[in-house]
């Protein structure tokens, strides 16, 4: 049985992301901390992600020379929406495809029960799942305890206000430290699991 581990960029009070959905403040200068970020990504056995992150990445990474880009287009993707296959229309980019980017236009689509969609794909063979946000499916998944591991990456700005993903708990969960790691431009990866019941 294969783990579900939720990455994504954190704000040090807290934040996904700022009110705007513009979130400059989470693509630093720091290379080891994108270095860290593009291995630990390139792990994966599948990506999974709610429809409107599909779509913005879809859009985006197809044709993207970035050094996010070959895991992001190479590994398999599965996406939660409603709109059932009609989503993967997103992904039928134009303009020079990089390896991989028919993994987009391929993407399982998952429209049922959150849980049991997750339990489907945990219980298959392979490496781990990380899901990318957005924020609704981040928050969906904390939850219903759907996540084994937390891969925070801490980024050292203080935004004041914005949108949490723990914000839907109905009691504090938890967490046991993994591991972590600091990088030169002050960011720091901490990697978390649900803390066994005592």
């Amino acid at each position: 049985m294969r783990e579900l581990i939720l990455k994504m960029s954190i704000s040090i009070d807290g934040f996904v992301s700022d009110l705007d959905g513009a979130n400059k403040w989470m693509f630093g200068a720091d290379q080891e901390a994108k270095a860290w970020s593009v291995a630990y990504l390139g792990n994966a056995g599948l990506h999974i992600m709610g429809s409107r992150t599909f779509q913005g990445m879809a859009a985006f990474w197809p044709t993207s020379t970035d050094q996010f880009a070959p895991p992001m287009n190479r590994i398999p993707k599965a996406v939660f929406s409603r709109q059932g296959s009609a989503i993967l229309r997103a992904a039928m980019t134009s303009g020079a495809p990089q390896p991989g980017a028919e993994s987009w236009a391929l993407a399982c689509v998952a429209s049922g029960d959150l849980a049991a969609e997750i339990a489907t794909l945990k219980a298959q063979d392979g490496k781990p799942i990380i899901a990318h946000g957005g924020v609704r499916f981040a928050r969906s998944l904390i939850a219903q305890g759907l996540v084994d591991q937390f891969a925070l990456l801490v980024i050292p700005v203080a935004l004041g206000k914005g949108l949490p993903i723990f914000s839907e708990l109905a009691a504090p969960a938890s967490l046991e430290l993994a591991s972590s790691k600091a990088f030169p431009g002050g960011a720091v990866a901490q990697i978390y699991r649900r803390a066994c019941p005592s």
